[in-house]
């Protein structure tokens, strides 16, 4: 071991670097810390990704900020990796580096059609609503039907957001204008489509439940996409998944405001129109002998406006660090960093979705992150590296540049409670730049890194 203590960057701060972070400072008494992020705000996906009105799991957000208010830690915001600070810079200077960046890219649905307006990311529409400052803003004018393809939680968010009456949003902490917008919607129908049936859907039961049950939309799901469906073979979270789709059958909502379809056993053909989308095109699918999914030609019409695609994540790479482009992650074996073909990459590590690929819930990647720490910790032990760089604070120095820091992101979190005050609610997103950068300057006196 080293005699000073070992120092340690983590590229991002979402739950997957947070959990490395408290993992290192548990284990570790001398280790010292410092987290880059793009953003002048911590908390990546649970800020940024986790639906507004699920305050439950936003709840973990002062868990998730102790490492941040440690003095063995230091925030570096408004930094982004690989152009502010690259790869070169963090590992000539730190002992050891965590790659904790997320999957921040969608997949396509690759069919004729695709990129018609009207036809989105369902992570895009997940970034405006939770007032991610880099969000487009998402536009309902004219939308009376709305489609999302994928049987997963973010299908459920995205459908959930458009069904429900706007007052069940109205004390969430989404910015003013998506409430607005939300508002002013007039969704009446809106369809989750998925290639397989209700038995292969990754739902998790709370949250499918929760939209079966929204107060003024009436669920509509076949009752033939459930026949021959054996619960005795499946596993609890799927049987009760069933089970509640199997209630919805029965459900009858008076004076229902929105109609909610699920559709199984379907996949996206084509999207239709001239200038926007108008209608989908799908196609009826089943299981061959082999369990793969065959399409079987019946096709059916669908008029709709907007389209979200919410079938998976991925990771983007991270500009000069390997990268498996099939696989969306970087290549580790045990959270330690490897090049395409297997060579180790010495110092480097990596947690979260960019270590696994996006699976599991934000909790999952607490063992994640605490199972690469136990590699880069091993590698500490063994003594055979070592760095002289400047570290980040330094080399940001040596350039003119002012990071962001904690304290500025508090000054940001003590703004957003007071404009939920003045409302009648627990917080207010600030989702602009140009907000987000003069509570920054306001609250120091300096400037930050300035942002094209």
């Amino acid at each position: 071991m080293t005699q000073r203590a070992p120092r340690v960057a983590i590229v991002g701060s979402g739950p997957s670097g947070l959990f490395a972070a408290q993992a290192l400072l548990a284990r570790d008494p001398d280790v010292l810390i410092d987290i880059v992020d793009k953003l002048p705000t911590p908390f990546g996906l649970l800020r940024y990704g986790v639906a507004p009105d699920h305050t439950s799991i936003q709840a973990m957000q002062p868990r998730l900020a102790e490492p941040l208010r440690s003095a063995r830690v230091r925030f570096f915001g408004m930094v982004e990796f690989g152009t502010i600070l690259t790869r070169a810079d963090l590992v000539g200077s730190y002992d050891a580096v965590i790659y904790a960046a997320g999957a921040s890219e969608d997949r396509r649905l690759g069919i004729e059609g695709e990129d018609l307006a009207g036809s989105r990311s369902a992570r895009e529409f997940v970034a405006w609503y939770c007032g991610h400052p880099d969000a487009a803003p998402q536009s309902l004018a004219g939308v009376r039907s709305a489609m999302t393809f994928g049987v997963g939680n973010v299908a459920v968010d995205v459908a959930r957001v458009l069904s429900v009456a706007s007052s069940h949003l109205a004390a969430t902490d989404m910015p003013r204008p998506v409430l607005d917008e939300l508002r002013a919607s007039e969704v009446a129908d809106v369809w989750v489509v998925g290639r397989r049936g209700p038995q292969h859907a990754s739902f998790t039961t709370v949250e499918l439940r929760e939209l079966l049950e929204l107060r003024g939309v009436q669920p509509l799901v076949d009752p033939a996409d459930l026949a021959g469906i054996d619960p005795t073979t499946l596993d609890r979270r799927t049987r009760a998944n069933v089970e509640a789709l199997a209630a919805a059958t029965t459900r009858v909502v008076p004076d229902a405001h929105t109609r909610l379809h699920l559709l199984f056993w379907r996949r996206p053909v084509r999207l239709v129109g001239t200038d926007a989308v108008e209608a989908v095109v799908l196609e009826r699918t089943c299981l061959d002998a082999t369990g793969t999914v065959v399409a079987t030609g019946e096709t059916e019409t669908i008029g709709v406006q907007l389209v979200l695609r919410a079938i998976g994540y991925r990771g983007r790479p991270l500009p000069d660090v390997p990268f498996d482009d099939r696989a969306g992650v970087i290549p580790n074996v045990d959270g330690r960093v490897t090049t395409a073909d297997g060579r180790p990459c010495p110092g480097e590590y990596v947690v979260g979705w960019i270590k696994r690929g996006p699976i599991g819930v934000i909790g999952t990647n607490k063992s994640d992150a605490a199972a690469t720490v136990v590699s880069l910790l091993a590698d500490l032990a063994s003594g055979w590296r070592e760095v002289t760089g400047p570290d980040a604070g330094e080399l940001l120095a040596s350039r003119g540049l002012v990071a962001s820091t904690f304290a500025d992101w508090e000054a940001i979190d003590a703004e957003e409670r007071a404009r939920g005050w003045a409302e009648g609610r627990a917080r207010v997103k600030v989702s602009s730049w140009h907000q987000l950068t003069d509570l920054i300057r306001h609250g120091r006196g300096g400037g930050p890194l300035e942002r094209e």
